[in-house]
């Protein structure tokens, strides 16, 4: 029986990775999250009745924790994280601390154990948006190894990035004095169903649930790609079950779709599969420190470990939004 732990369990990616390891029948999981972002809700209620998971409330960045985790855990998928454009914004603070402290935390009393687990670590794609800002220059699609900026250290937004940022560094560099096995992924806009709303798809759904019109639609002409959730977990997976990402120093490895899109042309997808569109946008600006390209280069992780997304945009956002529709229904 394989024993594997998922910080950040309850969230979005937690959830959906949990789903996806519990396939293997030979997996014991056990989920811990302080519940202040991830929902206690009947997905999750369904999922920990498994008796197969354990779900810890826990606090990550209280030292006094770790010393009642077992030993034996094979894999450790780190995704606890204040995350959310609007946290950036609010409490820079609190998103330094708690994602940089939890992470030393979990590498400190890795580092100690007899047998070390693999660990699997969330950065960001943020890492190197202050790139384009800084230098007005980006190779896209963009590969693991450009320069990491963070271009305004004043702008709150950079906090998240600065996290991880620092969080990548933390990895590369406990991996290799303590021979840890470990794997950095950089996720690129992972969306589908339970995403809560404070990203771009989910925000759509909400906005064509409430029939605004006008519609407002920040950063129109803005390019990201889309990488659906089951997609992304199984790459994780994929990552931490192959012996080629054993080696240390932690290899750093993009997780993302490969069709870039403007946001306006991703609000026309989601009007279609709505059935329903605004009479007119309201077009804004971007958020402060926002870039407006992002592609990334997924060759490594298709060398790798064979990876690449198989779900398409349009069958991504009918499951999305069919999902959201359903979760409003319950919920009014």
């Amino acid at each position: 029986m394989k024993k594997i732990l998922i910080t950040g369990g309850a969230g979005f990616i937690g959830y959906h990775l949990a789903k996806h390891l519990l396939i293997n029948t030979n997996c014991q999981l056990v989920l811990v999250d302080n519940l202040q972002r991830g929902q206690m809700d009947r997905d999750l209620r369904n999922l920990i009745a498994d008796s197969r998971v354990d779900f810890i409330q826990a606090d990550l960045t209280d030292w006094s924790f770790y010393q009642t985790l077992p030993a034996d855990f094979a894999h450790i998928y780190h995704l606890a994280a204040v995350n959310g454009t609007q946290n950036f914004y609010d409490m820079p603070a609190e998103v330094l601390r708690i994602n940089t402290l939890s992470l030393i935390y979990i590498l400190e009393w890795i580092k100690n154990l007899q047998k070390k687990p693999k660990l699997c670590f969330t950065s960001s794609n943020e890492v190197y948006a202050g790139t384009l800002a800084a230098f007005n220059q980006l190779p896209l699609p963009t590969p693991e190894n450009v320069p990491l900026v963070i271009s305004d250290p004043y702008n709150p937004r950079w906090s998240y990035a600065g996290s991880k940022l620092i969080g990548e560094l933390l990895l590369i560099h406990y991996s290799q004095t303590y021979h840890v096995p470990a794997i950095i992924v950089r996720p690129h806009n992972f969306y589908g169903p339970r995403a809560g709303f404070g990203h771009v798809i989910p925000g759509l759904c909400e906005k064509i649930s409430q029939r605004l019109d006008p519609m407002p639609l920040p950063g129109a002409d803005e390019t990201r790609t889309f990488c659906y959730i089951i997609d992304a977990v199984k790459a994780m997976r994929m990552l931490m079950d192959s012996p080629a990402t054993d080696k240390q120093p932690a290899a750093t490895v993009h997780i993302g779709g490969t069709d870039e899109i403007t946001m306006r042309e991703l609000a026309k997808k989601m009007f279609a599969v709505a059935g329903w569109q605004p009479r007119q946008l309201a077009i804004q600006p971007s958020p402060r420190g926002s870039v407006r390209r992002r592609l990334a280069d997924i060759s490594k992780i298709k060398n790798l470990v064979g990876w690449q997304p198989e779900v398409s945009l349009e069958q991504g956002l009918k499951n999305t939004f069919a999902w959201y529709q359903q979760t409003s229904k319950n919920c009014g």
